[in-house]
């Protein structure tokens, strides 16, 4: 059966975290959506261009089994801000079904009343979600149906993460090796 993952991407992302994600869960199997915030053009925090799949309205939970927002500024305030990916937040969190986020972007689960008491964000930027349940020493923490990263240096890392649970141990070791990430 396969694996459905939303990336929604607004304006400001960060490109190193969106493409790593996209690109190691696609290695790994999954089916990736990247779904475009306020644009039929999305421009990165370094101003990398991209064309979304489709628009985050036409996004529907039920046919998903994880959102996963990259980081950057101002792409996680845009996220946190736009009312169609916090209701698919939402709508994914009540279904008890997977959310992500990385860097900066834990905030915009922390708007939509989604961030589970532990997590990890990009380290200082948990001033701005909540000081409490923040864990400084992890590249990924997992929290019920939330996952989350600290930042760019560790997105293969939280794509490989999730290419573990949703691919399994063979095709997550095979992927880990073939990307030469020893560091995860």
């Amino acid at each position: 059966m396969a694996v459905n993952v939303c990336v929604p991407l607004a304006n400001g992302f960060e490109e190193i975290e969106a493409m790593s994600l996209i690109d190691v869960m696609r290695r790994g199997g999954l089916n990736v959506i990247v779904a475009g915030v306020g644009g039929d053009v999305i421009y990165g925090a370094h101003n990398v261009r991209v064309i979304p799949d489709t628009k985050i309205e036409l996004v529907n939970a039920d046919d998903l089994d994880l959102v996963v927002l990259p980081g950057g500024l101002p792409g996680a305030i845009n996220l946190a801000e736009d009312e169609a990916t916090q209701n698919l937040l939402k709508e994914m969190d009540k279904k008890g079904k997977y959310v992500g986020a990385i860097c900066a972007a834990p905030y915009a689960l922390e708007k939509a009343g989604v961030l589970k008491d532990n997590y990890t964000a990009y380290p200082g930027w948990e001033g701005n979600i909540r000081k409490e349940g923040y864990v400084s020493d992890a590249k990924v923490v997992e929290d019920k149906n939330v996952l989350t990263s600290k930042g760019p240096g560790t997105a293969i890392c939280f794509g490989l993460e999730i290419v573990k649970k949703f691919a399994g141990d063979e095709v997550y070791k095979q992927l880990k090796a073939g990307l030469l990430a020893d560091f995860c």
